[in-house]
């Protein structure tokens, strides 16, 4: 069962990559892109529905401030990204708004940062997905019916694509974003064609008529277009994966990262205004339900609403539906890879966070492939938990997306300001203290209008779903600091100081279970008496009368040189006549050490397991809690076990056919160089 469990697990992530790899895996400028701005791009998917969503609540008339909205998202996209770049050049070691706010603001304003990132990591995944399917769902209409089921199934293949390892993801996802680039701009450019040559184009919803809810002037219109702008800055998310993922890059890192957030910049906010100006040309209307929206005969729309994508790409291309096609598929498969920007921010912080004791140790280490497995894992499990207590609904997971991520800009442009600050009382150079005045001010822009927007987006979303992010940040903040409390009382229990020394016992009890005379007993027999103990006894439980005189007969008979020790056990148990007994040793003699040696089978099949060794788990671990008591494993192969022992290690067989001197083979190698009839012995 492991062999064929270790096989499959090749199938899926391919072969382990040794620690002397990691250069392999690092990422140039056209493969970096797609890993790491895949979410910022996908986002034109849904940003500019979301816009006309919210302004359709006040009727269609409201979309004349469409453009000034989506102006204005630009706007912070590039102040934004003007702020990142000087961040991956201060801090390229890939912690990111977690460093920046931590080394800058303290330790605790690091790990709340930290606590929005994780967030939204998490609500990028669950966004991505249920948005890719509502496009496919569009087109198809039987995907809708059974989204869930496809959300979590992408999410899936997702996880697996990116245990193979963050270069061959890459790679791998590379085709699907350009693709969607050069179909968006292959769709705008044909638009612009048709509209030269006279052509009319106008979506299909164009002549339809939306229900308003109510008359918006004054501060309600304000309010309301706040709403919508703080809809449209979903558009800003994953800018900050780039500077979480700057060790990915290829040397030099700091500049490659800065140049590709620059080429996501430009081409983020191109695409998002050229699908805005569709949108509105072509005249799509979109509500947040199929009820508020009136078809040409004034009847409310009974099918689910094809999403702002579909109906331009609909519009443009007519009749050549295969242009629409490849515009539907490509933009499904961006939202889709959109999950892979988390896929690499979300690991890569939990490793930082597990180094500094926020988070489990085991979030630290890389896989096989040189990827951290583990934070993939759970990043995938908690996004799949979101779609299905949503049901994969993107307007109402749309609502707790957004508020996290501009936390940490916002932050994080704070501590930028206050590291500039701090290098200028030292600096002397005046080129270098230009330059860094020059990065102050950018950063200082970037933290008035991402905190600007971070207001805006808490006042107007906090009603619709917000709340949950606000309550879920605090909780994995303190559940880090709990986390991080712990690590620090045991590193300074575990301790020694210069005047710690080895206590010796008193005296050694040993101790040695029996159940029956066999060969595993009699084997840990003599284990415990080759170790020459102060004092040596076998123990055995009666808990069926035949059996244990029948033990005590066949002990006597073989006239084995240790005293056998029965426990009277009235209630048939095993575990807690024997424990007492310990305990009774314990109370008695507080400086003297016991060792139970417990005698186990080593089996080869899974459901063996099952079968055997369930006493001794549950006495181990209950033993385990005495202070002053050693647990003693005494392991007897039994003739499945060979069918592990004689599997050759798969890491060790790879090294080979490579020509790598792994570990494994050179103690082969020892080993048989040893057992060489032509090798003098010692």
């Amino acid at each position: 069962m492991s062999q064929l469990g270790d096989f499959g697990k090749r199938i899926l992530v391919g072969r382990a990559l040794s620690s002397e790899q990691l250069h392999e895996t690092l990422l140039p400028k056209r493969i970096a892109l797609p890993v790491f701005a895949s979410d910022a791009l996908s986002s034109n998917a849904y940003a500019t529905q979301e816009i006309l969503v919210t302004l359709a609540i006040g009727g269609a008339t409201l979309y004349q401030y469409g453009p000034w909205v989506a102006g204005l998202v630009v706007l912070v996209f590039f102040v934004v990204v003007a702020s990142y770049r000087q961040n991956v050049h201060a801090y390229p070691s890939g912690g990111g708004d977690y460093e920046v706010v931590g080394t800058n603001l303290g330790a605790k304003a690091g790990v709340f940062v930290a606590s929005a990132l994780l967030v939204d990591y998490v609500l990028t995944v669950a966004v991505s997905i249920s948005s890719a399917v509502a496009n496919v769902a569009s087109a198809v209409p039987a995907i809708g019916e059974h989204k869930v089921f496809w959300a979590v199934g992408v999410i899936v293949l997702i996880v697996i694509m990116n245990l193979r390892g963050v270069r061959e993801s890459g790679s791998a996802f590379a085709i699907p974003v350009y693709g969607f680039i050069l179909s968006i701009f292959g769709m705008v450019g044909y638009a612009v064609f048709r509209i030269l040559r006279g052509d009319s184009i106008q979506a299909e919803s164009a002549n339809w008529t939306i229900v308003a809810e109510g008359t918006f002037t004054g501060l309600a219109l304000a309010y309301l277009i706040a709403r919508a702008f703080s809809s449209g800055t979903t558009a800003l998310t994953g800018i900050e994966a780039i500077s979480n993922g700057v060790p990915a890059f290829r040397k030099p890192k700091s500049r490659n990262a800065a140049t590709t957030l620059l080429m996501l910049g430009l081409i983020a906010t191109s695409m998002f205004s050229l699908i805005t100006w569709l949108a509105i040309y072509t005249g799509v209307k979109v509500t947040e339900t199929s009820q508020e929206i009136l078809n040409e005969a004034g009847q409310p729309m009974q099918n689910q609403q094809k999403t702002v994508m579909v109906q331009i790409a609909q519009a443009v291309f007519g009749d050549f539906h295969l242009g629409t096609v490849l515009v539907t598929a490509t933009t499904a498969l961006i939202l889709a890879l959109a999950a892979n920007t988390a896929f690499n921010g979300f690991p890569v912080l939990g490793s930082i966070l597990a180094r500094d004791g926020y988070l489990p140790r085991q979030l630290y280490t890389r896989g096989d492939r040189l990827a951290f497995s583990n934070g993939i894992i759970v990043l995938a499990g908690l996004a799949i938990f979101l779609v299905l207590i949503y049901k994969a609904d993107v307007t109402a997971l749309i609502q707790l997306y957004i508020l996290g991520v501009f936390v940490s800009f916002t932050l994080s442009q704070f501590g930028m300001i206050r590291h500039w600050t701090r290098l200028l009382r030292t600096a002397t150079d005046s080129r270098e203290r230009a330059r860094m005045i020059r990065s102050r001010v950018i950063n200082a822009v970037g933290f008035v209008m991402t905190g600007s927007v971070l207001i805006i987006v808490l006042v107007t979303k906090f009603t619709h779903g917000a709340w949950i992010v606000c309550i879920a940040m605090p909780l994995l903040y303190l559940l880090m600091q709990s986390i991080r409390r712990h690590y620090d009382h045991v590193r300074i229990e575990l301790a020694a100081d210069q005047s710690e020394s080895v206590t010796l016992p008193s005296r050694v009890h040993a101790i040695v279970l029996v159940s029956k005379v066999h060969k595993p007993t009699l084997r840990a027999l003599a284990f415990a008496r080759a170790t020459r103990p102060s004092s040596l006894e076998a123990l055995t439980v009666d808990v069926e009368e035949g059996e244990t005189q029948a033990l005590a007969e066949d002990w006597e008979r073989r006239g084995i040189p240790v005293p056998l020790k029965v426990l009277d056990s009235p209630y048939r148990e095993v575990t807690r006549p024997i424990l007492d007994y310990v305990k009774g040793l314990r109370r008695a003699s507080p400086r003297d050490l016991v060792i139970v040696y417990v005698p186990e089978y080593v089996v080869g099949r899974w459901w063996e397991q099952v079968l055997h060794n369930q006493s001794a788990l549950r006495l181990k671990t209950r033993l385990l809690f005495l202070p002053g008591v050693m647990v003693c494993a005494v392991p007897w192969q039994l003739a499945s076990s060979e069918l592990v022992a004689d599997r050759p290690d798969p890491v060790a067989v790879g090294a080979v056919r490579r020509g790598e001197p792994t570990a494994a083979v050179q103690d082969a190698v020892v080993a048989a160089e040893y057992d060489s009839p032509d090798r003098e012995r010692p």
